[in-house]
């Protein structure tokens, strides 16, 4: 028997390292967002960063997406609606969001993204719900109101929220708009699906950085910006996406999703250390609601496997 588990307990290994690592590069994102205020603006930030992922990825892609033209071809519509959204638009409003608000709350926000898949999933396809799905989203919800008030009842009553924490709002609604568009996804090799998506959001970036760059809100990067958009093209954009995947590929899609509930706390730990920000009760509270919300919202019913 332990000659028999041993593989298993390998890819498992592998597979936890694999995750971490990627909860780590979507960590440090926004942390990256971060120290690029000033020195990059989010716009031309989003375009170099999908410049240079759609060049790397043309070099390791490259042949399967020719193998794969075809196909690619016949779904193109879907595949560009997918790096407009997940890719191009959600980087966008984050990058735009850490202007106004810290990196603690645009980590602590993302992880609010299952609540909007939750939402969008109810009021689309009128997905069923069970009484625990429905405390947990709700527990998620006064998670982020707690954060978007700075944990100020005044605030919270009176429906103040600023700027970064609107950005962020329009993050989690684009990216779950992007996951609940994937049960579409066509049957394509992940590299076809990567490379085609990172070109659309170059393509859909490109109008926005110029925009960008002709009004006084335009920021040209300097030696700290290149290299916050060479982490973030290839940290977040490529290695966690991968590893992601290859993470889903050995232990399943539900065990390797839970991994996504570390990524807040690395963030805010990352912000912590390397940025200096303060972390409050209010996000330490903001916290527990938001994945304990999730986790009562995904926890499967007793006798399911």
């Amino acid at each position: 028997m332990p000659a028999q588990d041993a593989p298993t307990a390998q890819v498992n290994r592998l597979a936890y390292l694999l995750l971490v690592m990627t909860t780590i590069f979507w960590g440090g994102n926004a942390v990256a967002g971060k120290l690029a205020v000033g020195h990059i603006s989010p716009m031309i930030l989003t375009s170099v960063r999908w410049m240079m992922a759609f060049t790397i990825l043309l070099v390791i892609a490259g042949p399967q997406f020719w193998a794969d033209r075809q196909k690619i071809v016949r779904h193109l519509p879907l595949l560009f609606i997918y790096g407009a959204t997940g890719f191009a638009g959600f980087n966008v409003a984050l990058y735009s969001a850490l202007n106004h608000t810290s990196a603690i709350n645009v980590a602590i926000w993302q992880a609010g993204i299952p609540m909007f898949i939750f939402l969008l999933n109810f009021a689309v396809f009128r997905t069923r719900v069970t009484p625990a799905q429905i405390v947990g989203f709700l527990l998620s919800l006064i998670g982020i109101a707690f954060v978007a008030s700075n944990g100020s009842l005044d605030q919270l009553v009176g429906l103040v929220i600023n700027r970064g924490d609107a950005f962020m709002a329009l993050a989690c609604l684009l990216y779950a708009g992007y996951s609940v568009a994937l049960r579409y996804k066509p049957d394509l090799h992940w590299k076809s699906m990567m490379l085609a998506m990172a070109f659309s959001a170059m393509v859909v970036s490109w109008p926005f950085a110029f925009l960008e760059w002709r009004s006084p809100a335009g920021i040209v990067p300097d030696m700290q910006g290149w290299l916050v958009a060479i982490y973030t093209a290839v940290f977040p954009a490529i290695f966690a996406q991968v590893f992601f995947m290859r993470g889903v590929e050995m232990i399943g899609s539900n065990r390797a999703g839970l991994f996504v509930n570390l990524v807040p706390v690395i963030g805010t730990v990352m912000a912590v250390l390397i940025l200096g920000e303060v972390f409050g009760v209010h996000h330490a509270i903001a916290m527990v609601l938001v994945i304990g919300g999730i986790w009562l919202a995904e926890r499967k019913p007793a006798g399911q496997g």
